[in-house]
């Protein structure tokens, strides 16, 4: 990647940023979290690794971006990447224009927890750097390789062919990232059937077969598949109409339970860290340790159904705030998984310290890896690609243009 690229993320109420160029150790990155909140703050890294925390006090996005942004511009970055859940029918990174836009907002109802921020994210950064080329990368985009028997719903066709209902996938830049790390670490670089799990606040699972999703388990929206931080994951659709019929609620108030007050928190009636789950589970709190349980369980689940994809299984990669940094965890789903053949190694495991990748099995049967995601890392890459593709493959346009951006 010839391209230095800003990549901003905005989430519901943070925003990661990442200023990505060839060399990672010279990568600047930070969150700004808490927003709208007084304790709303930037925390991160700046130049020569020097740490930055910055006090924003009920700042909004629009805000926090103003001030990573009049950060970074001194160092002169040549495009933009925005990280988006969901493009709809979009199935590529885009440069970003006012039909790419409109596409991006068109596509909010199915991800009304993301992507109005993410809206937030490109109005600022295309007022304030008009001049860049700007691109939006899709969480859907991988998931594009699915098959119809693995993408479609078994509801009327007419919702598919005139309403594009149909399952979408998400957490694509990690899982594009993951399973070719993990496979070039496994000396197999994007060959075989491997199972990635992306486990965090948000978490999914992937089937890829040589480099392609085959299949994953969010769907129509991000709230499809496992349990997460404060998302239920599977239920039964009629769910709906018990609560509307016995307890008269609307469709609004429904939508906001299963994703805001369900997952973790909702089991728990504690938290959505896990963190915290464990450790008031190690202290006795049924609750707690149940809904350690049913994620790992429902994660297990998942992993064994999505291995229907594969032709066949060449190991499994953790990741994600969970799956990288907790041993307990991911030994406890593969212990719902005994039939899969993992030779399972506690020492390896319990080894691994936060952000550091490894394999955690004993060397024979399928492999176990943890891989660190880098999604900054890969919707720089794809960002590069789209600028770089634009500017046509030529070093001297590819200098031209820089210089002039420069």
């Amino acid at each position: 990647m010839s391209t230095t690229v800003l990549v901003i993320n905005c989430g519901s109420s943070s925003i990661k940023y990442a200023l990505v160029s060839e060399r990672r150790e010279d990568r600047i990155f930070g969150l700004a979290e808490n927003l709208g909140s007084v304790e709303a703050r930037i925390k991160g890294i700046t130049v020569g690794g020097e740490p930055l925390e910055l006090s924003i006090p009920h700042a909004d996005h629009e805000k926090a971006l103003e001030t990573i942004l009049s950060r970074l511009s001194q160092y002169n970055p040549q495009a933009i990447g925005h990280r988006v859940v969901h493009g709809g029918s979009l199935t590529k990174a885009e440069r970003l224009t006012p039909e790419i836009i409109q596409r991006i907002r068109e596509a909010t109802p199915l991800a009304p927890l993301h992507n109005p921020a993410h809206l937030v994210g490109i109005e600022a950064t295309m007022r304030l750097f008009p001049e860049l080329p700007q691109v939006a990368v899709f969480d859907t985009a991988f998931h594009q390789t699915m098959p119809a028997h693995a993408y479609r719903y078994a509801v009327p066709k007419f919702l598919y062919t005139d309403h594009n209902v149909r399952r979408y996938g998400f957490h694509g830049t990690s899982h594009a990232y993951v399973s070719e790390r993990g496979s070039e670490l496994a000396g197999s670089l994007k060959q075989g059937g491997w199972l990635t799990a992306h486990l965090g606040n948000g978490s999914s699972t992937c089937a890829i077969w040589n480099g392609e999703s085959v299949d994953t388990s969010m769907g129509l929206t991000p709230l499809e598949g496992l349990v997460m931080g404060t998302r239920s994951g599977d239920v039964d659709p009629s769910l709906h109409t018990f609560l509307a019929s016995n307890l008269g609620w609307d469709i609004y108030k429904i939508d906001k339970m299963l994703n805001s007050q369900s997952g973790l928190l909702g089991l728990s009636g504690l938290s959505n860290d896990m963190r915290t789950l464990i450790e008031a589970s190690e202290q006795g709190n049924e609750d707690a340790t149940l809904a350690i349980e049913v994620f790992c369980y429902r994660l297990a689940k998942s992993l064994a159904a999505l291995s229907c994809g594969l032709p066949r299984l060449d190991g499994l990669f953790f990741t994600g705030g969970i799956g990288e940094n907790s041993a307990y965890i991911r030994e406890k789903t593969l212990s719902y998984l005994p039939h899969f053949g993992f030779n399972f190694s506690k020492e390896k495991n319990d080894s691994l310290k936060r952000g550091t990748e490894g394999r955690i099995d004993n060397g024979t049967g399928p492999q176990i890896w943890v891989v660190p995601t880098d999604e900054e890392g890969r919707i720089a890459k794809e960002t590069s690609a789209v600028v770089e593709s634009e500017l046509g493959a030529t070093p001297a346009k590819k200098s031209e243009l820089e210089t002039a951006i420069a």
